[in-house]
């Protein structure tokens, strides 16, 4: 019997300014959903230090684990190919108006649940909010919807 051929899978970099929220709860939406059909990769124009722990808890409440994801400077994939590079946050989308190696480019910006005012349960709420939202650009991306 001879071997399947392999089906080239779906590049998809997501970019934000700190690639600790909003651009790793995408990567793990994309990773979750996207099955073997997707690669999924998130890097920022400015990386923070660690991906944010509420980012991490909102996705964990929808079984998705990232918590071994780490923040990545874009710059890391300059040279690579991508089917998509969308832009999740707009200071990511002004200073990244173009990626090299991208065919198709996309921004779709996400309020940043980092900014969101209060106590712990309010700050998890526009995580939640985010996660949501993020979810459902997803779920459209992986079923052909963008253009």
């Amino acid at each position: 019997m001879g071997r399947e051929p392999e089906v080239r899978r779906t590049r998809v970099l997501v970019l934000c300014t700190g690639n600790s929220a909003r651009s790793q709860m995408a990567e793990g939406w994309l990773r979750h959903l996207g099955g073997d059909r997707f690669e999924a990769f998130s890097a920022g124009t400015h990386p923070a230090s660690r991906v944010n722990p509420l980012a991490v808890k909102a996705m964990a409440e929808v079984g998705i684990d990232i918590s071994g994801q780490y923040p990545k400077h874009l710059q890391q994939y300059l040279g690579e190919r991508f089917d998509y590079v969308i832009t999740v946050c707009d200071s990511a989308n002004e200073e990244c108006p173009f990626f090299p190696g991208a065919v198709k480019r996309i921004h779709h910006g996400f309020e940043d649940p980092s900014l969101a005012p209060g106590d712990e349960a309010e700050r998890l709420a526009a995580f939640r909010r985010a996660r949501d939202e993020i979810g459902e650009y997803v779920r459209e991306l992986v079923a052909g919807r963008l253009d």
